[in-house]
């Protein structure tokens, strides 16, 4: 219980020091707070609480904190208190590269413990990742050719890391205790209070009666959840436990059910306007607004779900699934009158970040006006217990995720303390013989290999130290460029061998998980395409001239109901496209016309868009055609 509570009252200074910050309340009164000594404060914070909580391997026992992981909590409370004290001095002196003995030792004990913290709160491969890249400046000299830089000491490197503004200190610490601390913060509270039950509600309420209803809730329900938590894995478990059992019980097959789920929950994570912690990271390394970014992700985002909502829909209509009994469902009336005054948190968090740009405060807003509306209705009133249980539970998440931001931060220091951040830029570029579509492939391979051992925001900022250089140098558009290796790190979650979001709603179906990845890859196909579209014509992101964007948006549109039509063998307003090896090929024509449709001329391809949208047409009319003549009459249409 001591510890639970140390947990609790550690996240809450936490959040009051990041109010003082960025609210500029002058809590400190008579002393200005360097922005350095603010970082390290909130890491002393948050990061050591890591060891209260997550145990040292899956086995530990958690009844009671054991009393070495007291000690890691008490000794990385030191550490970065130690370089909060010394924040001028750091600065004054240029620790970085002449730090006294005394604080190389101190960041050498630091640097094991946020390996040790790292490995906790993101897994074994995230550690062995970080672990590896942040000694690299020791061995920089001894390295091949493509990958050496300027070697440093070992003393050098610790000091480096703590010291400087690159690495532990670096964009994803800044950007945590900048932008993210609130969201997060917002996003728990979402999920103690009764706003998480009204939004589900509504979602069953509106499509639950419809074919293939339940499925389509999935859309809606792990969409808003996602965007909001930043984290698949919980996102298919909080939303999957209510609408996969409601998907099998209509008729959904265990692994379609759990398919569905997967990428409703991953597709969340890029949905605007919240996207998770990556949105504001990605700002902070573009140097752009976060609405820049909101607006680029909010077409590709809709698409990827229009197309998983085209194919659940012919998969419903093939198989005459209905939707849940209308006596079954949240009536629409009653639950609007329970929870309308939830609504007035998303207006006034979206008015505060699209029309305000006050991405800081936002949160914050919106969080209080959250808590107030919740204890202004008894019917989901917080309780001192349950009250206790949402402090622990935000204290929690920020503690994970400031671990998990700082530990990837020491890639970012080691990459810049040799130099090489620069050069394999320029290697990549040549390996790809200056051939733009072989170094787009080499990206998404690249940002699908680490998006597999990874959580989505420590994949991204990798890649963004590593690989968005050469592309970008390449002429591709920078906002493209951070959303297409946002896009490809997330793909990893629904395709095997690892698919974790498959394997978790797997678990949850009762299906084989190697089954629901392969469902989850089918339905999921738009994340896989789209991103190279929008890098190759960043109108499909909102970036360019009016008319083109209109143009490319809205034959992208039609290209992905063709392509999502083609995938599930139905087609709106046509029917089924056959049977058999005839019904392949005009799926396969079907499939083909999409493709052209939604992808944009001009380039290298020698096709102007125009040219491309006619020969999608052509494709299409010649696939309804054969599939007009080769269908059977009988339970042809539908």
């Amino acid at each position: 219980m001591f510890w639970r509570s140390v947990v609790a009252v550690t996240g809450v200074a936490a959040i009051v020091l990041a109010l003082n910050k960025i609210l500029n309340l002058g809590f400190l009164v008579g002393h200005t707070l360097l922005d350095n000594a603010y970082l390290y404060l909130l890491c002393a914070l948050l990061i050591g609480t890591v060891f209260l909580f997550l145990p040292a391997t899956a086995r530990a026992r958690r009844d009671a904190v054991p009393w070495y992981d007291a000690l890691l909590y008490t000794l990385s409370l030191c550490v970065f208190g130690y370089f909060a004290f010394n924040a001028h001095r750091i600065l004054q002196e240029a620790w970085e590269f002449m730090a006294p003995t005394e604080a190389v030792w101190v960041a050498a004990v630091g640097w094991l413990l946020l390996l040790e913290a790292t490995r906790r709160a993101g897994g074994t491969a995230v550690f062995v990742v970080v672990a590896l890249v942040s000694l690299y400046p020791v061995f920089a000299a001894d390295m091949p050719g493509p990958i050496a830089g300027l070697p440093q000491p070992f003393p050098t490197t610790a000091a480096y890391h703590f010291a400087s503004s690159e690495s532990v200190l670096g964009i994803p610490t800044r950007a945590f205790g900048e932008l993210v601390i609130g969201f997060v913060m917002f996003g728990a509270v979402l999920q103690y209070t009764g706003a998480a039950t009204f939004f589900n509600n509504i979602a069953f309420a509106l499509f639950g009666v419809v074919r293939g209803g339940p499925a389509k809730v999935s859309i809606f329900a792990s969409g808003l959840m996602g965007s909001v938590s930043g984290s698949v894995v919980s996102n298919v478990l909080t939303t999957g436990v209510v609408t996969i059992p409601a998907m099998k019980r209509t008729g959904f097959s265990p692994a379609y059910a759990g398919g569905v789920e997967a990428c409703a929950s991953t597709g969340g994570v890029l949905m605007p306007p919240i996207m998770g912690a990556t949105a504001f990271v990605m700002a902070a390394f573009l140097g752009v607004p976060y609405t820049t970014v909101v607006m680029a992700a909010l077409v590709p985002s809709l698409l990827f779900y229009f197309g998983l909502f085209v194919q659940i829909d012919g998969y419903a209509a093939r198989k005459g699934l209905r939707g849940l009994p209308r006596a079954e469902l949240p009536s629409i009336a009653r639950t609007v009158a329970e929870g309308w005054q939830y609504i007035f948190v998303f207006v006034l968090l979206v008015w505060m970040l699209l029309v305000l740009q006050q991405e800081a405060l936002a949160p914050f807003y919106a969080t209080a006006l959250l808590l107030v509306i919740n204890q202004a209705w008894a019917r989901h009133r917080l309780s001192w217990r349950r009250l206790g249980l949402l402090i622990e539970g935000v204290s929690r998440s920020l503690a994970e995720l400031a671990a998990l931001l700082a530990g990837v931060g020491l890639i970012i220091g080691a990459l810049s303390v040799t130099g090489l951040a620069g050069t394999l830029a320029n290697d990549l570029v040549y390996l790809a013989g200056n051939n733009i579509y072989v170094l787009l492939v080499m990206g998404a391979l690249t940002s699908f290999i680490f998006g597999m051992g990874m959580t989505i925001t420590a994949c991204y900022i990798f890649l963004a130290i590593v690989l968005a250089p050469p592309l970008v140098a390449a002429g591709f558009d920078p906002v493209a460029v951070h959303l297409f290796m946002m896009y490809w790190g997330m793909v990893s979650f629904i395709t095997p061998p690892v698919a974790l979001a498959s394997f978790v709603a797997a678990g949850i179906a009762g299906a084989a998980p190697l089954q629901v990845g392969l469902q989850s890859m089918r339905l999921g196909s738009t994340m896989y395409f789209v991103p190279f579209f929008f890098v190759l014509n960043p109108a499909l992101i909102l970036r360019g001239e009016p008319l083109d964007i209109v143009v490319v948006v809205a034959t992208a549109v039609l290209g992905i109901g063709l392509v999502a039509s083609a995938l599930e063998g139905y087609l709106v307003g046509f029917g089924r496209l056959g049977a058999g090896a005839a019904g392949w090929v005009s799926r396969g024509l079907l499939l083909a016309a999409g493709l052209s449709m939604a992808l944009p001329g001009g380039g290298e391809l020698g096709l102007s868009h125009l040219q491309l949208s006619l020969a999608g047409v052509g494709l299409a009319v010649v696939a309804l055609a054969w599939a007009w003549a080769t269908r059977s009459r009988t339970g042809a249409t539908g």
